[in-house]
């Protein structure tokens, strides 16, 4: 979480995003939006949503076909068991939940990572977010990573290997960073952060989530 990102066309794009995270999961419900307000002639009484309201798509579009399907299978909401491994071994475990959802017409999906602090702390949620697309001539993924919270932000591509999904990318001072999706059910995954110094020879796992399909049984995820 502590890496930065020096593209500014990365940067660009994920600062038109970020401010909609707050709001997303309210206006899925069916608030007016400002193309409803154009074809009525209506207006909305609050403008500050107006962005928001245009973002969620409920699916993705025609023109993705299949591509759609290796991310577009975790659409909904994940309970979430993060680890954090610091250089001595020692982990740090939080609790969560991870959303996944259509945006931009369907052309792009959106996560949002939230990890909660711990009954009786003062410290605030933490939240993060990924803004992922296909290019449906190579089935590729390019995921743009914003954690403003920690002052980071990412680019990672790839896409399917075997039954993993696998991103790639650098780090700000150039390390190799590796992002995958193990373990892959309808209802759990784990994913893995790892990160390596000698340009992949050698990799330290960083980070290991457990997720499970909100509704489900917890503890069948592992």
């Amino acid at each position: 979480m502590n890496r930065t990102c020096r593209s500014t066309i990365v940067c660009a794009v994920l600062a038109m995003l970020l401010g909609t995270l707050a709001a997303q999961a309210a206006v899925l419900g069916g608030s007016q939006s400002v193309g409803d307000e154009a074809r009525t002639g209506t207006r909305r009484a609050d403008p500050r949503g107006d962005m928001v309201a245009v973002l969620p798509a409920q699916a993705p579009h025609p023109s993705l076909g299949h591509h759609a399907d290796l991310f577009g299978r975790f659409v909904g909401t994940w309970d979430a068991d993060y680890s954090f491994i610091a250089q001595d071994g020692s982990v740090r475990h939080s609790r969560g939940e991870v959303l996944f959802g259509w945006i931009l017409d369907g052309y792009a999906l959106q996560d949002i990572f939230l990890s909660y602090p711990k009954p009786g702390s003062t410290d605030e949620r933490k939240m993060v977010t990924g803004v992922r697309f296909v290019d449906p001539k190579t089935d590729k993924w390019t995921v743009m990573f914003a954690a403003p919270a920690f002052g980071a932000a990412i680019r990672m591509e790839g896409g399917a290997e075997d039954d993993r999904i696998v991103l790639r990318g650098h780090d700000d001072k150039g390390a190799l960073l590796r992002w995958s999706f193990n373990d892959i059910r309808p209802d759990s995954f784990v994913w893995r952060g790892e990160t390596s110094h000698d340009g992949g020879k050698t990799w330290r796992l960083e980070e290991e989530h457990h997720m499970m399909r909100r509704g489900r049984a917890s503890g069948s995820a592992r």
